[in-house]
């Protein structure tokens, strides 16, 4: 079965060769932070597996760009501007996808913020500013798309977090990891409450990637080089080939690289030595 819960394409009649065993073929995707990195990748993947992709991004543009070249690989897409703090363009796009194919079939919140800047240095507005669009955009996600799946009663709930709200390093990024460590624990409540009723909820945990958010980053005070674990940095391609091997098995934590989740139960069998240690490796002035 696909995503949709339609027959899976090699059962009606397609090459038996459809990636991931059709599971996602015509199902009906909405990607937010389509416009670069891992979304870009990960929208790009999904059309190519079959997917009907909404591209989204604040930046119409880019998504545009992204829809391009999902088109010149010889695939669909559709471009829509949204900004994540605002209920009314995900509702524009619910709609859309709605009046164009009848569902929803996956969400993936993906679109975030970051900078850096020692805890002292950073203001109140740049904290808000994060928490808006980092965490408040996927309640405001939830707020719109989650009664379309509910009612459904299928799909999946993709929500894009990061090693940054596993690992206690990130002291001089703050309402990046704190609101990374929160999406983490509203997905895992997600799950509680969808997972029951049909819908997949899945956390996807990237360490590093090779985009451009780090060279987008505000900086607020003098200028350091943060220490992290020493984990495998990934392309996007390879990113979001992750996430769709890790959706179309329906795992709930899905990481960049398989040394995270080692890294992550070190931490679990031991967060006082863990801390210690990280406090040790990568403390201020380390």
């Amino acid at each position: 079965m696909t995503a949709s819960g339609a027959p899976a394409a090699d059962s009606v009649g397609a090459a038996p060769t459809a990636p991931y065993g059709g599971f996602f073929q015509e199902s009906v995707t909405v990607v937010t932070g389509a416009g670069n990195g891992i979304g870009r990748a990960t929208a790009l993947a999904l059309a190519l597996a079959g997917a009907h992709v909404v591209a989204s991004d604040v930046d119409l543009p880019a998504a545009e760009e992204t829809t391009r070249s999902i088109e010149d690989s010889g695939h669909q897409a559709w471009a829509r501007r949204v900004d994540v703090t605002s209920t009314e363009d995900y509702a524009a796009v619910r709609d859309f996808c709605l009046d164009t194919w009848g569902r929803v079939d996956r969400v993936m919140n993906n679109a975030g913020l970051a900078s850096t800047g020692l805890p002292e240095d950073l203001p109140l507005a740049e904290w808000r500013r994060i928490i808006d669009v980092n965490l408040l955009g996927i309640v405001r996600s939830n707020e719109i798309f989650l009664p379309v799946l509910t009612r459904q009663g299928h799909g999946q709930l993709v929500n894009t977090a990061s090693t940054s709200g596993m690992f206690p390093y990130a002291y001089d990024r703050l309402p990046y990891a704190a609101t990374k460590a929160a999406v983490i624990a509203m997905t895992e409540g997600l799950a509680l409450y969808l997972r029951p009723q049909g819908i997949g909820v899945h956390c996807v945990c990237p360490a590093g990637v090779r985009t451009s958010m780090p060279s987008r980053m505000p900086h607020f005070g003098p200028e350091r080089r943060m220490g992290v674990p020493a984990l495998p940095v990934v392309d996007p391609d390879d990113m979001a080939a992750t996430i769709l091997a890790g959706l179309a098995e329906d795992r709930f934590l899905i990481c960049s690289v398989p040394e995270a989740y080692a890294e992550f139960a070190r931490r679990g069998a031991d967060p006082q030595a863990y801390l210690d240690g990280a406090v040790e490796r990568f403390g201020y002035g380390r």
